[in-house]
């Protein structure tokens, strides 16, 4: 599986900061970690491919200041080959197209692909240099593709393979390591298989485990069948929890509402939902002041917010980045989301999907489409 990159050529500013000096870059990265802001694990939104690029990360800040963010899952290796590009501006402009992010998308995680201790601890070190919070090794992704590549659900046949990866990985920087994976893949699905698997990583460094509660069938069933036909299997992350109380454990899979996610946090320690966020944003503003017990004002005003002020909250940084060169469509393609359940909803998605595609158009098509919901009272 190739790498995974934003849609659209990186701003032309941020390629020319980079590509002057790696020296500098890192220490605007390192700058931008240095906030001091803790990890709150109580809930995150999932690393999807295709999915949580750097815009829709943008986008969720505006409804969440404290879940942690991911990345889509980058593969090692690609951040090797970058590195290897012999022209400065060259590889500024890869590195950046893999792995750079705005600073608001911080608490963030990138997510890494792979089964080479050695790719992978480089890949670490750049992932602290860049200032990212966390680096996480992906055990869950069962598609055809990312096995034959040697990483994702896969590797969960051998864990002590992993736990050489998770050892480099931890070695490599302070950044904490951090796996997602499965109860287990085809017939490796006991609890006493899970429980062996987790113990090799924990004690290898891991310091953290993201568990989807279904196990994964390498072979009979595509990616999306593997997100529902397995049975959902909460007890199993529970009594994991249990038996290793010292150790971070996070429940995914299956979660569609606060009111889930709230339930669960009574048995682990935190919470992680992919699709349903992105399907509906809007329904998740209140995890800041629900989940992370953020009561100020901000908080508050963000458990309100609505289709209309995401927007608006949207465009200085649409405008930067068209300004430097990138695309309005990679950005304005996570929005078709916002308007679930508003009158009118279809016309303003064919709406903004034609405009926000044109060549010439920029951030002044989001506002233009704020202004039309605004005048709904949305």
């Amino acid at each position: 599986m190739a790498a995974i990159i934003p849609a659209g050529p990186a701003p032309a500013t941020n390629t020319e900061t980079r590509s002057g000096s790696m020296a500098e870059q890192q220490g605007v990265r390192q700058q931008a970690a240095g906030s001091g802001q803790q990890l709150s694990y109580r809930f995150s939104v999932a690393p999807m491919l295709d999915y949580t690029d750097r815009h829709f990360r943008v986008l969720m800040r505006q409804i969440s200041r404290h879940s942690l963010l991911y990345s889509e899952m980058v593969v090692a290796q690609a951040l090797h080959h970058a590195r290897q590009e012999p022209d400065a501006a060259k590889r500024g402009e890869r590195l950046e197209r893999l792995i750079g992010f705005d600073p608001i998308e911080k608490p963030l995680a990138l997510q890494l692909g792979g089964d080479d201790p050695g790719l992978l601890a480089e890949a670490v070190g750049l992932a602290a240099d860049w200032g990212y919070d966390e680096v996480n090794l992906n055990l869950g992704c069962p598609s055809e593709k990312v096995r034959k590549g040697r990483f994702g659900a896969c590797l969960m046949a051998d864990p002590h393979q992993v736990a050489r990866c998770i050892e480099a990985m931890a070695a490599a920087s302070p950044l904490p390591v951090t796996v997602k994976q499965r109860i287990g893949i085809d017939d490796l699905d006991s609890y006493a298989e899970l429980l062996n698997f987790v113990d090799t990583l924990a004690a290898a460094g891991c310091r953290r485990f993201a568990v989807h509660a279904r196990k994964a069938w390498l072979d009979g069933l595509d990616p999306k069948q593997n997100r529902s036909i397995p049975p959902l299997r909460y007890e199993l992350v529970h009594q994991l929890k249990r038996e290793r109380p010292k150790l971070t454990i996070e429940i995914n899979g299956g979660l569609q509402t606060l009111a889930d996610c709230q339930s669960q946090l009574a048995q682990v320690d935190g919470v992680m939902v992919g699709r349903a966020v992105y399907d509906q944003p809007l329904r998740w503003a209140r995890v800041d002041s629900d989940i992370h017990g953020d009561h100020s004002a901000a908080a508050l005003a963000r458990s309100e917010i609505s289709p209309s002020m995401v927007l608006r909250g949207l465009l200085p940084y649409a405008d930067e980045w068209c300004r430097g060169g990138g695309k309005l469509w990679p950005i304005a393609r996570h929005l078709v989301h916002l308007v679930a359940g508003v009158s009118g909803a279809r016309r303003w998605r064919q709406s903004i999907s034609q405009e926000a595609g044109a060549k010439s158009a920029g951030a002044e098509v989001l506002e233009a489409a704020a202004l039309s919901l605004e005048q709904r009272g949305y």
